[in-house]
Formats: structure tokens, sequence, C-alpha cells
């Protein structure tokens, strides 16, 4: 018999559940559902057996099952290790209030853990009345394990941003399961070997890559979601990120990811897309949010519209109390029970915004976040803009915490690389860390993610390839993309079989490695940037699941080339602490050593030429100012010529009893163009040394 405290409701003993943690959780005898809305009139749980269109049972919530705005219920003995489940909520409908209610439709979980619906990528479904998507009952209580990694210190960072499917499809990968999280672990020594010590994966939260509806105009196959910026779930993995996504266990592999991972020492970090969900505009699918409680999910207009900052239709409501709640909970899951290291936040300005989606002085989500006591060892970094127009780089709201993708990097340096004039006296800042943006503020060097190229944008070939987009198999007329994109394509557009010009692609791939691994702050490289990876032109690569798109892990002969330039690179910005210092160069000697911790030079030594024509510049680090955090003696002269024409340096004087050594110089044919550590050539002529057009010289001051 039931208890006193249980009832019987469409044969199934139920009893008032849990109001806490929101989702499903396992209790003694049966298992808790808990949602919450604040308009919804009635809530109704229903239960599916898996692959069945015809629910098991559905139990009404009875209104005492209900305190506050959450129904909480508990389901006495289920069998549960197939069960699915949605809700159905009752409201009114109302879309000039803001209102979508709609009792016909079975709404997922926004809290599920796991979900069913996309196990396969790509994969077709028959016409039913089965939701696409289904939130899943938990196997069992969660095993937490402790976390085995020992954090890398920021300022030791070098972030490899990448694509979990990308990564290993191609065939040239040779893993046993293509396109997975299982077959990034199988390239873990591969990562090592590169020399990064932490991923950041491209959105791994359970989407819909079905729901772009276009096809490529060129070849007719249909176009997708490839990259995941459009959440269906928070709180679950993409099931088909998984090889055994179709046996559930897409939860455990991309565990058994990270610790694998963990084990080489190299961190996991998330991009995570709080700004927007799938459910797009007013014309978009209701599955979840908007049917749950549309009014306190999104940021609305006072028509009841979806407002647009993300340029996807609609606006997450961050800084309700209700949803920086779940943003905060969703976060602390992640970090808890799969011990992600960090999580990097797409469009992260409408984090900032209030429920009208006016900016806020002091954001309450941003500063949670900053002081969380689970998230206090994580990363946090921001993409410090959205598509409102909210330009946050070097003023984003930090609390001694947040870091920030530094889009004024990418731009400097580009510039500068293609050879425009003036930049040099912003180079300078770019290259000690950017204390322009971040130091008046308090924050360190680190507060800035170095990067020249990321997912959004032309590779890093490309982006010496091109001059213009070349987007038009996106289906959208070429008008997608940024059309400013200060790429330089060395003289011919695409493609070429000009020795010349490819050379010069060549070396300005490895300038840009060059200069990105020699400035104070974080490095972040995108996927095949290290060797040579093109799309071809396409600069918002989004939607194609091509192998084009992919990692090839057989690179031509200029991939190899810039493959292992940029490994002698990242080797060398490890060895030498001076190039990634935990606090701001300062340009003076603090300690005594005769020399400045940073000093700038020109072709006469010590005299940069600051003037307006001016494309040339070299600094010189003195490694004694970096013993204290492990740094040997050595000095580190960095040239940059990008005049067409060849200049010759003149080069600062040494201690008595150092030599000037060549570790890299980009016009140099391979193998020479760079040296292995504690292989730098001794120059014969210790006076001077001429830089070839469009170069960058790095040489090593030390005992002769």
């Amino acid at each position: 018999m039931a208890s006193s405290s249980q009832r019987i409701i469409r044969g199934h003993k139920v009893s008032f559940g849990h109001l806490l943690p929101y989702g499903v959780t396992h209790v003694p005898g049966g298992v808790n559902f808990s949602i919450f809305s604040t308009s919804a009139t009635a809530c109704t749980l229903v239960l599916f057996e898996h692959d069945r269109d015809t629910p098991l049972v559905e139990i009404p919530f009875p209104p005492e099952y209900k305190l506050g705005h959450v129904w909480a219920m508990v389901v006495h003995d289920l069998r549960y290790e197939n069960l699915e489940y949605g809700f159905r909520m009752d409201g009114p409908w109302n879309p000039k209030e803001g209102h979508y209610f709609d009792p016909a439709k079975i709404l997922l979980d926004p809290c599920a853990r796991e979900i069913v619906g996309r196990e396969e990528w790509m994969g077709q479904h028959q016409p039913s009345h089965k939701p696409v998507f289904r939130s899943k009952v938990p196997g069992g209580p969660a095993i937490i394990e402790p976390n085995g990694i020992s954090r890398v210190p920021d300022h030791e960072l070098i972030i490899y941003e990448m694509h979990v499917r990308g990564f290993t499809s191609h065939p040239s990968s040779q893993v046993k399961h293509p396109g997975t999280f299982k077959g990034v672990a199988e390239k873990v020594a591969a990562l090592k070997d590169l020399g990064i010590n932490c991923v950041e994966l491209m959105p791994v939260f359970e989407f819909d890559e079905t729901e772009n509806p276009r096809t490529n105009p060129t070849t007719g196959d249909p176009l997708c979601n490839y990259w995941g910026y459009s959440t269906v779930g928070f709180f679950a993995p993409k099931s088909s990120y998984a090889a055994s996504g179709k046996k559930f266990r897409q939860v455990q592999e991309m565990k058994d990811m990270v610790r694998t991972l963990h084990s080489e020492g190299i961190e996991v970090m998330l991009d995570v897309v709080f700004n927007h969900t799938a459910e797009g505009n007013a014309d978009g699918p209701v599955f979840s949010f908007r049917g749950i409680d549309n009014k306190i999910w999104y940021i609305l207009d006072e028509n009841g519209g979806f407002t647009n900052y993300s340029g996807c239709g609609n606006t997450l409501n961050c800084n309700y109390p209700a949803v920086r709640e779940f943003v905060i909970n969703c976060l602390r899951y992640w970090a808890a029970e799969y011990h992600i290291d960090g999580f990097r936040f797409d469009l992260a300005s409408i984090l900032g915004r209030d429920s009208k989606g006016e900016p806020l002085a002091n954001p309450p989500l941003l500063e949670f976040l900053a002081h969380d006591p689970v998230l206090a060892d994580c990363k946090l970094v921001a993409e410090a803009w959205d598509a409102g127009g909210l330009y946050q780089v070097g003023n984003f709201p930090s609390y001694g915490r947040w870091m920030e993708w530094n889009g004024k990097y990418r731009d400097c340096v580009r510039r500068f690389l293609k050879g425009d004039g003036g930049m040099v006296g912003e180079m300078v800042q770019r290259i000690m860390g950017s204390p322009d943006l971040y130091a008046a503020a308090g924050r360190k060097p680190t507060a800035s993610v170095n990067f020249i190229t990321c997912h959004d944008g032309f590779t890093l070939r490309d982006l010496f390839s091109y001059n213009g987009k070349q987007n038009l198999e996106n289906g959208e007329g070429n008008r997608d993309g940024s059309n400013d994109n200060l790429s330089w394509n060395c003289g011919t557009e695409g493609g070429t079989e000009d020795p010349a010009i490819n050379a010069m692609r060549r070396r300005q791939a490895k300038n840009a490695m060059a200069i990105l691994m020699c400035s104070q702050g974080v490095p972040m490289i995108y996927m095949g940037d290290e060797s040579g990876r093109t799309q071809r032109g396409n600069n918002n690569a989004y939607c194609h699941d091509a192998d084009w798109n992919w990692l090839d892990w057989e690179p031509d002969a200029c991939g190899r080339e810039v493959l292992r330039f940029t490994k002698a690179m990242i080797a060398f910005r490890k060895a030498n602490a001076v190039l990634h210092q935990p606090e701001f160069l300062t340009e003076r000697d603090q300690i005594g050593s005769g020399y400045a911790d940073i000093s700038w030079h020109g072709v006469l030594p010590w005299h940069p030429d600051w003037s307006a024509t001016s494309r040339s510049l070299a600094f010189m680090l003195c490694g004694r100012h970096s013993e204290a955090i492990g740094g040997n003696r050595q000095f580190i002269y960095v040239a940059c010529n990008m005049y067409y024409q060849p200049l010759n340096f003149g080069l600062p004087v040494l201690p008595k009893g150092m030599k000037w050594h060549r570790f890299a110089d980009t016009t140099l044919p391979a193998p020479d163009d760079i040296c292995g550590i504690g292989g730098e050539i001794l120059l014969p002529v210790q006076k001077n040394y001429t830089l070839g057009e469009w170069s960058v010289v790095i040489l090593i001051g030390k005992a002769a």
C-alpha cells in the first residue's frame, strides 16, 4: 500500500518531491522531477519508453505538488533504464504578452543531463508525432571522481581552439572513432607533441545539426549547423559526438576524453553559448524554454517580440534571477562532474545586459561567476562583444577574474603583417600584453587572449591567400561573413603555382606564429593553422561538414613546413619565461641588470622608428628580469620587417661574454628557418643583421 504521503496517479505511486535541484535526480525508491515556471497554470510529466512514439504514461502534477513557481514530484518504483521524459505546460497563449504556452507540445527539460534524438550525425527521422529531442532519465546517481589535474597558471597557457568533429573526421586522422570524443582522446599524443596545454572545444552542448534549411548551390548537398552555436540543451553533451552515442554513453565518453587530456597535462575549456538558444525568433521552434516560461527566459521588447543582440533571433535574459541561477548551476555541473577547466563565453557582452537589453555597470551574472566558489579556479574567458554593437574589449567587467578574446590584438597584428603604415606604436602595446587596455584597471597581461585567427573568419593560410571572402557555397549569396578581413593575398587571389607567392604566404604564416608566441598574454591558435589548413577562402564555414573543413593530418609541403616552425615556436615560448610573464613589463631596469626588461629598437639600436610610415620594429627582452619565475639569463631580440625591401638592423650590444645567436629567420628556407632549443647558430657578425622583406628574425643572446 502507498504511504499516507504517497498517492496513485494513473497507476503510478507518486509523492511530493524535492524542489531542488531542478531536472531529474535519483532518490531512494524513485526518481525526482522538478521544473519551474512563473506563468504556467499546470504541468504534466510525460514518460516514454525509448523508441516509442506513444507515451508510457502522462502524470499531471497535483496542485499541492507546487511550491512557489516550482513543481516537484517523485515517481516511485520506476524502471528508468530506458525511460525518456518531457513536460506539457498549460497556460496563456498570448505572444504580445510574451506567452507561448501550448499543452499539445511535449517540452524538453532545460536541465536534462542527457538528450536523445540526434545520436547519429545528420541522421534523418521519419515524420511522426514523436519530438525530435527528448530528455533521458539518467541511468543512476553520478559517480564524481576527484579532479586529477594541476591547473596551468594563466600566464603559461597556450590555447588550441578546435572542433570535436572536424579534428578527427578526415580519413588521414586514422583513428578508430573519427569525429568523436574518443577520436580526440586517440590524438592526445599529437596535441602534446604540438606543445599546447589547453584545448578550447567549440560547442559540445547538444544542438541540432540538421536545422539549416539551405543547400550548397554549387554541389546541391544539404548544409548543416556544423559549428553548433545554437544550443538545444545546456547540461547535455552532444550525443552524436560520442562513438557510443547510440548506446547513450555520451556522458561517460566525454568524461573519459577529459580524463585522457588531463593525463597529459592538457586542460579542457568549453566554448559556451548562453546568449541565445536554438528556438530562434517568433517563427522558430518551440521545444523547451519558450514553451515553459518564454517571458523570463528571453529579453522581449514592449510588444512581446524577441530582441536580437545575438544575431540569431533571440537573446537570453541572463540577468533575470532564475536564468542567472540556471547559468551558474550549469557551469558548476560541468566543472564538478566533468572537471572542465574553463569556459569561453560566446558573445559575452550579452551576459552584461539587463532584462530590457541595457548594459549594466555591475552585471550580477558576471560578478557571481567571478566569485563562485565552485568555479574559483576555472578560467573565464569573454568574447567581449555582441551582435547589438556592445564592444567591450579592454572594458569587460572583470572582477579580477575575467580574461578576454583580444580582438584589438587580432586587428593590429593583421594590419602590421600586411604592411599597413601607422601600426608600430600600437604593436608595442599588443606585444606587451595590451597594457593600454588592461593595466589602468589593475588587470594583468593574462587578461588578453591573443589570437590572429579563430573559427570566425579566414584560416591563417587563407589570411594570406585571399583579399575577399569566398562564401557562395554557404547559400546566402556571399552576404554572410565579415567583409573586413584585414587580409592580403600576396599578389594573387586564391591558389597559385607561383613559387614566389607561395613562399611569401608561408613566410607570412611563420611571421604570424612568431609574433603570436613572442607576445605577452595568452596565445591561442585555431585548429589547422599550425599545418596550413585552408577553407578555400570561406570566412564563415559554420555550415559545412566536409573534408575541406576538417583537419587534414597529411598536410602538403607548405603545411608541413609551417607545422615544424609552429612546434619550434611553441617550445621556444615555453622555454623562455620572459615571453609569458604574469605581470606587465615596465620598460625599466628594476633589478640592476643594466638593461630594461623590454627595450625598443629600429634599424638603429635603441632608436625605434615611430613615424606613420614605419613598417619595422624590434624589441629586446632581458631574461634576468624573469629569474624570479624560473626564467634564464638569456636575452631575446625580435626584429620585424614588414617593408617591401630588406632592412639592415644594428644589434644592441650584449654584456661581456655573451654573443648573439640566430634562433629563427623566416626568410630562410626550411630547415634553416628555425632551430631547436639550444641549437641556435652563432652569428659571424655581431653588430648587425639584415632582415628580408616581410620577415621576422629572433636572436638569442647567451654565452658564446
